[in-house]
């Protein structure tokens, strides 16, 4: 397959290297050359970030089937163990480890005149190249780099169709919990009310409950000592303050994250366009770096409604960690556990445990290392029924103790101890000996967690590449927006926006994408991952009654 490789150049100008053949086109001529080269034979896009280049063309209605996100395969290459790292060193290989996503400020193509803005496509393609062809792992991980590349095409094409949204139902919903929508620096008027009536009973006019300072110093001073303000805090006491200061809290939360500012900043033409950044954590999955998108609020969720005549399919994956888990393991028994919509239900069928809530208790306790209590006690009994699944993350629990770097089923490495990420934590290892067995265990219990929660980011990378092209090829014309497309992604979960009479087709095709992901992953145990689909007008009604079904994993 051919590889076209693009390039930023000072003066709004792109480097096209493409089959050998070096060409200098100017950016506004970019969209109409790469619309012929995708009609010609479409060739793989390898550029330094998707989000920067993919979304001019599809401003200008050019979509393509597949590219090579350079930044981001660089960031897995770089802590891949089954990587020579050094392969990836040489010209610009230092403004590579420092590139940074496109920020959703960035409107155009080329802007600043940044080193960074200007690196050499080609160049990091063939050490990429190299660096993969020469690892044992090789296969793995390109289907690891094509996966991530995929998922980037998507992130891009769902900011820009947007998730379908109506402002008039939004503001409706806020008027009805908050009252109007305030002048600009004002409380809502229900929210003050509330506000001071908390005042009221903790006798103390100037009280800001925005701040937990004032707040926890108000509570001092009327004889209630909590060490934070957080809701299960709260409702651990008695005390008149509590219900209307939980409901302040919730309430000022919606107004905060999504209220009118929201609307104003993410809603045009009725979508909600946030932005997504692909494997924006280290293991993996999604983040947003824009709009909240990875957290739909309940009180908002019916604002999400799709255009006359269509509908959003809805689908998420019952229980998806426990079943990647049983797949790399290779555990036989805990894959026969797993046919059908209840895993849980399987172990219990299987004899392994008495009740649904005990399988789920050793399941999750393996997987977080939970060791102490109920949980550790079905941890202990199911290791010897499923030795291979729970031998997994006990390993890598061992492994992270001894301070040894772990890898998902792929290849992605997870961040070494000390190396100030895989805690969020900015601070160096602890020089006390105690602090440092404590931060080990920690770093354990991470590990633990990453080799199963890293490769379910990797199932749901190849359920989403598969799915968007099959959701394209269902129309034989017409762009993105006017096909069935997805809309929404959040880990194990995938919304599509679709003209209603294609909708048993789009569920079909999300099914089917779900079982090709399965079976390139886990070739030599096939495992079922079912999936919970709805067909709904409203967000909000997904898996009725109650909403959209919170994931049981």
């Amino acid at each position: 397959m051919a590889r076209v490789h693009l390039s930023r150049l000072p003066g709004e100008r792109v480097q096209v290297v493409d089959d050998g053949h070096v060409d200098v086109l100017d950016v506004t001529a970019l969209p109409a050359f790469v619309a012929r080269r995708e009609a010609d034979d479409a060739p793989r896009w390898v550029w330094d970030d998707t989000a920067r280049w993919y979304a001019p063309l599809l401003a200008a209605g050019v979509r393509v089937e597949r590219c090579h996100d350079l930044r981001l395969c660089h960031r897995v290459l770089r802590r891949a163990p089954a990587v020579d790292a050094r392969l990836l060193d040489g010209e610009e290989a230092d403004l590579w480890d420092r590139l940074r996503p496109a920020e959703p400020t960035e409107p155009v193509l080329v802007s600043a005149d940044d080193a960074t803005e200007h690196l050499r496509a080609d160049l990091e393609d063939a050490r990429q190249l190299a660096a993969v062809e020469a690892s044992p792992e090789a296969v793995r991980l390109g289907l690891l780099l094509a996966a991530e590349s995929a998922g980037a095409l998507v992130a891009a094409e769902m900011t820009h169709a947007g998730v379908p949204w109506q402002v008039e139902v939004h503001d409706r919903l806020l008027t009805d919990l908050l009252g109007p929508r305030p002048p600009r620096g004002a409380r809502p008027r229900l929210l003050e009310e509330l506000a001071v009536e908390v005042r009221g009973i903790l006798d103390s006019p100037d009280l800001n409950p925005d701040s937990r300072p004032h707040l926890l110093a108000a509570l001092r001073r009327a004889g209630i000592e909590v060490p934070d303000t957080r809701r299960s805090t709260l409702h651990r006491i008695e005390h008149p303050v509590v219900e209307p200061l939980v409901r302040y809290k919730q309430l000022a939360h919606l107004f905060s994250t999504n209220g009118w500012a929201w609307i104003d900043q993410w809603v045009g033409d009725g979508r909600f366009r946030p932005v997504y950044q692909p494997a924006g954590s280290a293991t993996g999955r999604w983040s947003s770096n824009g709009g909240g998108a990875l957290s739909f609020p309940v009180q908002v969720r019916s604002a999400a409604v799709a255009d006359d005549g269509w509908v959003l399919v809805v689908a998420d994956v019952a229980q998806l960690e426990p079943r990647v888990l049983a797949g790399m393991s290779g555990d036989r028994a805990l894959a026969r556990a797993a046919r059908g919509a209840d895993l849980y239900q399987g172990m219990v069928d299987d004899g392994a445990v008495a009740t649904r809530q005990d399988a789920k208790l050793g399941l999750l306790g393996a997987m977080y290392g939970a060791t102490s209590g109920e949980s550790g006690r079905m941890v202990a009994g199911l290791t010897r029924r499923y030795p291979a699944a729970f031998g997994l993350v006990e390993e890598a629990a061992r492994a992270g103790e001894r301070g040894q770097v772990v890898r998902t089923l792929l290849g992605r490495g997870c961040p070494a101890l000390g190396g100030g990420s895989w805690d969020e934590s900015p601070d160096a290892p602890p020089a006390d000996l105690d602090d440092q067995d404590r931060h080990r265990r920690a770093y354990g219990r991470f590990t633990r967690n990453f080799v199963v929660q890293g490769t379910a980011a990797e199932w749901a990378s190849c359920w989403l590449a598969d799915l968007r092209n099959r959701l394209w090829r269902l129309v034989d014309d017409g762009p993105l927006e006017s096909r069935p497309h997805l809309v929404f992604f959040l880990h194990d979960e995938v919304v599509v926006h679709t003209p209603a009479d294609l909708a048993d087709r789009v569920a079909a095709e999300i099914t089917a994408a779900a079982s090709t992901a399965g079976a390139l992953l886990f070739r030599e145990l096939p495992v079922d991952f079912p999936l919970n689909v709805s067909v709904v007008r409203s967000y909000a009604d997904a898996g009725k009654p109650g909403g959209p079904p919170p994931p049981d994993v």
